[in-house]
């Protein structure tokens, strides 16, 4: 999938898609996944349906591809990520957009967890796209916390940090009633992630 995208998109210019990718993303935050169509994305761009199914095959690659890109260091620039330290590492893949960047992508990913559900195409592309390349440039960054001396290669927790981060994004709003902050993130990584990790 991957392969075969980057090729269909080389006609277009990095200006243009990340133009696209900014109108897919705002589409999906004013009438969510389901009702988001290739016909409404067309219009919003001006581009032909043809154009965009040519590019990226589908709704489910389109709003995925959206998603990667509007990560500040995007998925395959987490692993780059070395400070020097796990602690640091962690609070600086965490403190790249300010709240409002950061409540908005939040908000759009917990609009898909639903959608997901009902979409195998959509979770197909969330896994292939963003799921297991952040899980393996996520390693990179514990690989090398172990290579520091700074957590036991055995320990259990390396397989859940992914889980522990997104579980805390996710369920701030249910449980607090608040947005998931900065502040927040920042202590949950002092609170819970690196204790688990014995760091």
């Amino acid at each position: 999938m991957a392969e075969a995208a980057t090729s269909r998109r080389s006609r277009i210019t990095p200006e243009r898609e990340s133009e696209l990718y900014g109108a897919v993303l705002d589409l999906l935050g004013e009438v969510g996944y389901e009702a988001l169509t290739m016909d409404t994305v067309a219009a919003r761009t001006r581009s032909s349906k043809a154009t965009l199914y040519r590019q990226w095959g589908g709704k489910a690659e389109l709003v995925v591809r959206a998603l990667r890109h509007n990560k500040p260091l995007g998925v395959d620039g987490v692993g780059g990520i070395d400070t020097g330290s796990l602690r640091g590492d962690l609070h600086t893949l965490h403190g790249q957009q300010d709240d409002c960047e950061f409540e908005r992508s939040s908000a759009l990913m917990r609009g898909l967890a639903t959608a997901v559900h009902h979409n195998p195409d959509l979770r197909q592309a969330l896994r292939e796209l963003l799921i297991e390349p952040e899980l393996a440039e996520l390693r990179k960054v514990l690989q090398r916390a172990v290579d520091r001396g700074e957590i036991r290669p055995d320990n259990p927790a390396m397989d859940y940090v992914l889980h522990m981060l997104v579980g805390a994004i996710g369920t701030r709003a249910l449980i607090d009633e608040l947005p998931p902050d900065q502040e927040f993130l920042h202590s949950y990584i002092e609170a819970v992630v690196l204790p688990a990790l014995g760091a």
